[in-house]
């Protein structure tokens, strides 16, 4: 099939990418030239583990373009809309940019029965009004209705940040919502490759083992707007819950890992999103719950278990400064590294980053704040330049005569940093693992002063 994706951020280049590698003719436009001018290239311009290998093996199918009159619309069967919805000061959803596409892809319909997909994630009765967007454009450049040219349909992705790949070319499932059977006829088909697994995995990305056959969700267009929230949602209920209950056993004396291994072998509960640490961050949860609220007050609707999920979420923060000042009893004048920067491991994503509200309040209260990541200090550097970190490349140079480090995101190669070594170099050997993910006996061996969250 013939594809446009607009937008190139983590979900539009991801997903363009992907339909290229299964054997698709994609065309992904962004009106950054700059970005566009990498990706002919053949850089991508986010840090994506395994995209720039895929992209490699997509080229032969997939263009990059800054312009829409470079789309032949006369053969295009499916447009995805993946451009950037931030939340403004009311949590609610900017939808400027998707509003700018709908009527860029309103305007240039020539008809050829084709489907617009909104991949953003937008609220809930954003399918119509895209709908509604496209048809005023239409009768706008054309002087007459579409006339059944075109239909509007809801593919909300569900990919992590750092692997982003891995669940695109094995998800858990795949929902379409629309109202048109059509679109649903159409969208089934570009993912049948997906949907039947019947394409070669690459080999820097197996398959998942046991993987044959991908689940299909079709249902309406405000049920798929809703199932994206709603996951996002519960996901962010699930690590608040450990955190509180983090709050608890550090009060009672247990163990949070010990807690969570307890309720997470539990079938009904599970494993995953159980741990604590301080809290989520990036540009889905926060974002998502913020707009879910926001609708929900449309309506009429108060949602107390997100609005305290978030509450959680973000005090895990405060806790942190709160945690470092009844350790040292005085932040002034002293010097906190935090280890890792980006919200999560594989990513150099800083959007809502635990990180920067940490660094915030710690200068806030007087102290110099250090900062190492092994991805993310160039996105820092250029975001937040008056921030008032040091970024520092080198862990150690971060470290050198720090009065306590805090863990900030679990990158791998933080676990076997060389602890005997980092130690003379210290003024406090006081370790704060915002994450759970050092090895805590061995650092109290060492002779560390080791917190945990919950522990």
């Amino acid at each position: 099939m013939k594809v446009l994706v607009v937008g190139t951020g983590y979900v539009g280049l991801t997903t363009g990418v992907a339909l290229a590698y299964l054997g698709h003719q994609v065309t992904c436009l962004d009106i950054d030239e700059t970005k566009v001018a990498m990706l002919r290239d053949g850089r991508s311009p986010i840090y994506e583990p395994g995209l720039p290998e895929l992209m490699t093996l997509a080229k032969e199918n997939i263009l990059f373009t800054a312009s829409y009159d470079d789309v032949d619309f006369k053969t295009c069967d499916i447009v995805f809309i993946a451009v950037g919805t931030p939340s403004l000061p009311d949590g609610s959803c900017d939808l400027s940019q998707v509003k700018a596409a709908a009527e860029a892809i309103g305007e240039r319909l020539e008809g050829h029965f084709t489907v617009v997909v909104n991949k953003s994630t937008v609220p809930i009765g954003s399918g119509n009004w895209v709908g509604s967007l496209v048809r005023e454009a239409y009768t706008r450049r054309k002087g007459v209705d579409p006339d059944g040219t075109y239909a509007v349909a809801s593919n909300p992705e569900f990919l992590r940040q750092g692997a982003a790949v891995f669940d695109t070319l094995y998800p858990e499932r795949i929902v379409i919502g629309a109202d048109d059977p059509r679109a649903i006829d159409l969208l089934t088909n570009l993912y049948r490759p997906l949907l039947n697994q019947a394409f070669p995995a690459p080999a820097f990305l197996p398959r998942k083992e046991g993987l044959s056959v991908v689940p299909v969700v079709t249902c309406d267009l405000a049920s798929a707007e809703l199932i994206k929230y709603a996951a996002n949602a519960f996901l962010a209920v699930k690590i608040s819950f450990s955190n509180e209950m983090a709050q608890l056993t550090a009060r009672v004396g247990a163990d949070i890992l010990q807690v969570t291994q307890g309720i997470g072998l539990d079938t009904r509960i599970g494993p995953r999103f159980l741990e604590a640490g301080i809290g989520w961050g990036g540009s889905c949860f926060g974002k998502d719950t913020a707009a879910l609220l926001a609708t929900s007050k449309e309506y009429g609707l108060t949602m107390p278990i997100v609005q305290a999920a978030r509450d959680v979420n973000y005090r895990q923060r405060t806790w942190v400064v709160d945690t470092l000042l009844q350790e040292l009893k005085i932040l002034k004048g002293r010097t906190v590294a935090l280890l890792g920067f980006a919200f999560k491991e594989n990513t150099d994503d800083l959007r809502d980053a635990p990180s920067l509200d940490i660094a915030r309040q710690l200068i806030r209260q007087g102290a110099r704040v250090t900062a190492t990541d092994p991805v993310a200090l160039d996105n820092a550097r250029r975001l937040y330049p008056d921030l008032g970190v040091i970024y520092c490349p080198e862990p150690l140079v971060a470290m050198r005569g720090a009065d306590a480090i805090v863990l900030v995101t679990k990158w791998p190669e933080y676990s076997s940093l060389n602890w005997v070594e980092i130690k003379p170099a210290l003024n406090t050997p006081l370790i704060l693992d915002g994450r759970n993910f050092l090895d805590r006996h061995e650092l109290q061996r060492l002779g560390y002063r080791y917190v945990g969250v919950g522990r």
